[in-house]
């Protein structure tokens, strides 16, 4: 078997870890590897090209400190513009030959005696670290929805992540399942080329208008004060989002003022009015949705799809539709992507056996007790619903980075999380997000999974999670 060792590994050329490796550049550690299972960097922003595609969190903020970004072409950045970006900084930080492109990691495990990681690839490789930094993102995995009779359909089906440019859609009668983020983007780009578009709405999202016009600021010092009010502004929402719900009824006053200039029709604009609170589900952003959701070609659709047969969808009451295109915008696995995760730590104990025993538990979202060395970037309990998780993602490579200082400055080979420190955080997290919204707004969304667990979001401010991250407690670790 190959055997390569290096300081560090890191799975994941996305966000996530490019914003790795760009601060073990920084930190003068040149000793890395990164893997990525596909031929390109860039993550979500490489595999989701549907028309439309876009960050819904301002483009002032989706960038890192470090490497500001100057010439986002709007409000919203598009998602070639974001992929661009990240080649960019992979060229700045030179991180590109430090990649490497089309190997996929089958397992890591933890070797006590040496105190290194292992981690296997799936074409027999070896790699030796002593750090393992997974930053394989929380939206990779799709979720397509099991539905009797989906593997008879004769016409094209896919995801928005898997989107097949090779079907045109014109003349054609399409189904969008599912009004999420990413179908409050696809919509307005295929409506008016589709033929006719059943749009399969479980429950409507809250929709704000948006700002069109990107200020553009004249110097450095500019950008930075555009960025810090940016950032000051969004992270008022959270107030709103976690126990005071007052605060949020001036949006859904504006979000129902947006309906209604929108949607003339008062029974269309009643299948589209939100029963649950605002933020519940992730609060959404266009001035095109509702007017292509109300157009000639579109129909609304609240039944649950109950069968797919070869060319048509029957809804629950027995319609039957015929349809010549599927377009799953159901959005990903987001409690799952880590769960499965191939990590053995002490004492032979994987990750989902961990969490199967005990529940899904780290620290800070971060560090998980029992796999010493290894963390975890945007795991569970650190997305955002008011503002751009590449905050959450610098927090967590500064702490990556103080962790290994720390271990080098004790002389120490490893550093793990006390499993009673792990257990202390998790109560007051998950107590939080008790008084959320997440959790009281009368909503089911991704953010909660099938048990009624949050392990998606962090219950508060961003501004909170950078200092509770800004240093490495050595009391709650065990050094060894």
């Amino acid at each position: 078997m190959t055997q390569r060792v290096h300081h560090t590994v890191v799975i994941g050329a996305g966000f996530a870890g490019l914003g790795m490796a760009a601060g073990l550049v920084r930190a003068g550690r040149s000793d890395f590897v990164v893997l990525e299972k596909a031929d390109d960097l860039g993550g979500t922003w490489r595999e989701n090209i549907y028309p439309g595609c876009e960050c819904d969190v301002p483009s002032v903020l989706y960038s890192y400190s470090f490497s500001p970004n100057s010439r986002w072409s709007g409000v919203r950045a598009a998602q070639s513009e974001i992929l661009r970006y990240l080649g960019r900084v992979a060229d700045e930080h030179r991180i590109r030959e430090r990649i490497e492109f089309g190997v996929e990691v089958a397992n890591a495990r933890w070797d006590e005696s040496g105190a290194r990681w292992h981690v296997r690839t799936t074409t027999g490789r070896e790699y030796v670290a002593r750090f393992l930094v997974v930053a394989t993102g929380a939206l990779h995995l799709p979720k397509v929805p099991t539905i009797p009779g989906a593997e008879s359909f004769r016409g094209a089906q896919f995801h928005t992540a898997h989107w097949d440019h090779s079907v045109d859609l014109a003349g054609k009668s399409v189904a969008v399942v599912g009004t999420g983020a990413s179908a409050i983007q696809v919509v307005p780009q295929i409506a008016d080329r589709a033929g006719s578009l059943q749009l399969y709405q479980r429950t409507p999202p809250w929709v704000l208008p948006r700002r069109e016009r990107l200020p553009v600021p004249r110097t450095a010092l500019g950008a930075k004060v555009l960025r810090g009010l940016t950032y000051c502004g969004a992270e008022t929402l959270a107030v709103g989002l976690n126990g005071h719900p007052a605060l949020v009824r001036p949006l859904e006053r504006r979000a129902l003022r947006h309906l209604r200039r929108q949607v003339g029709d008062p029974a269309l604009r009643a299948t589209l009015t939100p029963d649950y609170r605002i933020g519940c589900k992730r609060i959404l952003r266009s001035n095109t949705y509702f007017p292509a959701v109300a157009g000639p070609r579109t129909e609304v659709i609240t039944e649950r799809i109950a069968e797919i047969r070869p060319h048509a969808v029957v809804a629950a009451d027995g319609t039957v539709r015929p349809v010549d295109v599927i377009v799953y915008a159901t959005g990903f696995r987001v409690a799952g992507a880590l769960a499965g995760m191939p990590l053995v730590g002490r004492g032979g104990v994987g990750l989902q056996q961990r969490w199967l025993r005990d529940g899904i538990r780290t620290h800070l979202g971060i560090t998980v007790s029992g796999l010493p060395n290894a963390f975890l970037l945007t795991g569970p309990n650190t997305g955002l619903g008011h503002t751009s998780v590449v905050f959450m993602i610098e927090s967590q490579v500064r702490y990556v980075l103080a962790a290994m200082d720390l271990v080098a400055g004790a002389g120490a080979r490893a550093i793990d999380v006390r499993a009673d420190a792990q257990a202390e955080f998790h109560e007051e997290l998950h107590g939080k997000l008790a008084t959320a919204v997440w959790s009281t707004g009368g909503c089911r969304s991704w953010y909660v999974d099938a048990q009624g667990s949050n392990h998606s979001l962090w219950p508060g401010f961003s501004w909170q999670y950078r200092m509770q991250t800004r240093r490495v407690d050595r009391g709650v670790h065990e050094l060894f």
